[in-house]
């Protein structure tokens, strides 16, 4: 059994909660530790869901980079609200948050996107994420294509169509599991500006 979590005794603020409980993951060597699900939702649909990688948290919130002419980027701009959930396995603790979501400044996408290796740089102008492909080979050759046009270029430039999106947290919850299906529960709900509710839940 893990060690309790006490609602009396986490963090006030939840970014704290959740910088401690990642630090932890990292030490506990977990494969991904900034993997995370993304949710969106269009109404009259289905919920969507899939996995991607956290690239940065602060105070402001949460950082992912995607297409965004993908569905999840077409989802977000249609309806600006979602859904991240951690789960580190050998921890035994998940953490779900929700909140609004808005793409971020470009200038701050192109920093980051030329920190990337070059051959997902490329890929990044190649694929036309989400939509339908007649083969493999005609991905492979979309980034042959684009691999002869920016291969050589000391610089390659921003996609239009590519950047980082921005999660700013309205509700987190923190579970840790316990024997017997009695699982710890803490919820976040923001209240005010600086303002965190803190709460309890049956698992």
């Amino acid at each position: 059994m893990f060690q309790g979590l006490d609602e009396n005794l986490v963090f006030p603020n939840p970014i704290d909660q959740f910088a401690q409980w990642y630090n932890d993951a990292q030490n506990a060597q977990e494969l991904e530790p900034n993997a995370m699900v993304l949710a969106t939702y269009l109404p009259g649909d289905y919920p969507s869901a899939r996995w991607v990688l956290m690239k940065e948290f602060s105070t402001r919130g949460w950082v992912f980079f995607t297409n965004y002419e993908s569905r999840k980027g077409q989802e977000l701009r249609a309806n600006p609200k979602a859904s991240l959930t951690f789960y580190w396995t050998s921890l035994g603790r998940q953490v779900r948050i929700a909140g609004d979501v808005g793409p971020i400044d470009s200038e701050e996408s192109a920093r980051y996107f030329a920190t990337r290796p070059l051959d997902s740089r490329i890929g990044a102008w190649a694929s036309p994420q989400s939509r339908p492909l007649h083969s493999r080979q005609e991905l492979v050759s979309l980034f042959e294509q684009k691999n002869q046009e920016f291969g050589q270029l000391e610089t390659i430039p921003l996609p239009p169509h590519w950047g980082g999106y921005l999660l700013q947290p309205v509700y987190l919850e923190f579970w840790l599991f316990q024997d017997h299906r009695l699982h710890d529960r803490i919820a976040y709900q923001k209240e005010a500006e600086q303002a965190w509710r803190i709460q309890r839940l049956a698992p």
